[in-house]
């Protein structure tokens, strides 16, 4: 009785004896493995979605001017009177100095994808009767678009901004009733330009559609009398999630302010902390579901098979043999439900994307069951069964050959 091929048969064979259970157990199992490995597609799939949506007209770390503030012109003196209220100062558009030289080291910076200087301020853009306060980014188009995807938004016309030509947000050019090739008067207080309209772009947040004006680099210069200047540096990463470490890197290197989108969305990244911790307590109590359900398949299993147990014993088993019954039997039944969780949690991922759709018809949102994340919570599911064996298989080979006979 050597080899694994003994305690494989017998296991398998004990695993037929007790169908009726061992349907049960495996279906348990696929249920088990069915809901964690969709509930972990759904929750990535939604949190994909939303980082999207949300970064999707935005940048991962933004670089502007230091806020000016109010400083007393003398100290105070030594037991006088101290400042008890300064009156905030009102800010205004501030150029970042040597800008071309940070935007040439940013290029060079591990996990930069794209850097883009932007010059921004507010505006009236004007046609006919129409107003509508905006505001004007005056941007080198190239570069913008690497850092937002501009030409997945582009919705009429064309991705291009020359010297007197504009590209507007969808709702604004509707306020204004504007199509590709009208023109309007966009005013910034002291200067005015007509500007020919060149491309209608979709930011994907209503406020940005109806604010938004792009206008060419040196043309934003000009209007916000900023010559030369630029307001901002716009920095996107290949990896979201390095935006904080690289903010608070560039932070000590630069007399700038420095924000991550984590900074001017905390609200956001604790919700999404929340959902994974949610989900992660989850996938642990279903798991323990499962281990708990085998457990006690194979302790009942054990009481059954007493008598089996004392024949193989009697006939040579060796403990440890006895003992590989009952693991293998985890192992099988861990296996076999894995693969069948597998299976139904793709199909659940198939009906959510093909029945689930939001009130224009297009589904909520895209999700899938990355193969690597199908073979992670298959793994965990089989050592769950392979743990779940231990208690029950290590009974089962303490058992005295001669009692499990008289049993």
């Amino acid at each position: 009785m050597r080899g694994i091929g003994f305690e494989f048969t017998v296991a398998v064979r004990f695993l037929r004896e007790g169908r009726f259970q061992t349907l049960l157990i495996v279906f348990g199992v696929a249920a088990g493995v069915a809901v964690v490995a969709y509930i972990s597609a759904l929750v990535t799939g939604l949190q994909r979605n939303t980082l999207d949506k949300t970064l999707g007209a935005q940048a991962h770390v933004v670089i502007t001017p230091l806020e000016e503030r109010v400083t007393p012109v003398l100290p105070p003196a030594a037991g006088g009177p101290a400042f008890s209220d300064l009156q905030p100062r009102a800010q205004r558009l501030r150029n970042l100095s040597n800008w071309p030289l940070v935007v040439a080291r940013l290029e060079h910076e591990a996990g930069v994808a794209a850097v883009s200087p932007l010059v921004a301020g507010s505006g009236l853009a004007q046609r006919g009767e129409a107003t509508r306060a905006v505001t004007v980014a005056g941007v080198e188009i190239e570069r913008y678009e690497r850092v937002v995807g501009l030409r997945s938004k582009l919705v009429a016309g064309t991705l291009r901004l020359a010297p007197g030509e504009a590209i507007a947000g969808l709702t604004l050019a509707s306020d204004l009733g504007l199509r590709v090739g009208d023109r309007l008067t966009l005013s910034t207080g002291t200067r005015s330009e007509v500007l020919r309209l060149t491309g209608l772009v979709d930011l994907g947040v209503r406020e940005l559609n109806r604010r938004t004006l792009l206008v060419p680099l040196r043309t934003g210069q000009t209007l916000l009398d900023l010559p030369g200047g630029a307001t901002q540096i716009d920095i996107t990463l290949h990896d979201v999630w390095a935006a904080q470490d690289l903010a608070r890197a560039l932070a000590t290197q630069l007399p700038y302010k420095v924000e991550s989108w984590q900074d001017t969305n905390s609200q956001l990244v604790s919700a999404l902390n929340a959902q994974s911790i949610s989900t992660g307590i989850i996938r642990a109590v279903v798991m323990l579901v499962v281990v708990l359900g085998i457990a006690s398949v194979l302790v009942v299993s054990v009481v059954q098979k007493q008598r089996e147990i004392g024949i193989l014993r009697a006939m040579g088993a060796t403990r440890g043999q006895v003992l590989r019954v009952f693991l293998l039997q985890g192992a099988l039944v861990g296996v076999a439900g894995s693969a069948m969780g597998v299976v139904l949690a793709s199909g659940l991922v198939f009906l959510f994307t093909r029945v689930v759709r939001g009130p224009d018809g297009a589904p909520l949102f895209n999700i899938t069951l990355p193969p690597g994340l199908a073979l992670q919570v298959a793994l965990v599911a089989a050592l769950a069964g392979v743990l779940a064996a231990v208690a029950p298989a290590r009974r089962a080979a303490r058992m005295d050959p001669a009692q499990a006979m008289r049993s």
